[in-house]
């Protein structure tokens, strides 16, 4: 993992090269970093698909469950503090576009056709793949149906996604979703 966000960091502060950074910046945006990385599930401890909790590094670390969520922008302020604060949370979001991909790309492990791999099953918790979640939110999902193709491997699955309004079913390759827990045979 600081393998991953060392690259991101990298290739970040490369292509800033015209840019600088004061250091209250670097600062604030190293605390962003950590608090991304530290907000990655590491194990489902409820699997009550109504009241889905995730323990986290953050969890452990602060002994609180909330979320930290990325804070609202105003970009039309043209107030020096804010602008570098922003161009702080701009920073912070292209490290979490970036993290995500090469994160959950490490956690899916990627099998061919011909190897014969267990199917994923029913009750099984999976994390979504999900482009346009916000910072610190990892849509987690239950696994509530598979559909298998015409060689019976599981190709689609329907999740359950709880979210505060309501719980909803989606459709989704099994190439979007990433196997946190599986279900028990």
């Amino acid at each position: 993992m600081i393998g991953i966000a060392r690259r991101i960091l990298d290739s970040m502060f490369l292509e800033l090269k015209s840019s600088t950074l004061t250091h209250e910046a670097l600062t604030t945006l190293m605390a962003e970093v950590a608090a991304i990385i530290n907000a990655r599930p590491l194990v489902p401890v409820s699997t009550d698909p109504e009241d889905p909790f995730i323990l986290t590094p953050a969890t452990l670390l602060t002994q609180k469950v909330s979320l930290c969520s990325s804070p609202p922008g105003n970009s039309k302020v043209k107030d020096l503090f804010k602008r570098r604060w922003l161009q702080v949370q701009q920073l912070a979001d292209t490290f979490w576009d970036r993290w995500i991909k090469q994160y959950l790309s490490s956690l899916q492990t990627r099998r061919k056709s011909q190897s014969n791999q267990p199917n994923i099953k029913p009750g099984s918790i999976v994390l979504l793949k999900d482009s346009q979640a916000e910072r610190n939110r990892w849509p987690l999902g239950l696994i509530t149906k598979t559909i298998p193709s015409k060689d019976g491997k599981i190709r689609k699955v329907e999740v359950k996604v709880s979210k505060p309004g309501g719980s909803k079913l989606f459709l989704r390759p099994i190439t979007d979703t990433v196997l946190l827990l599986s279900a028990e045979a």
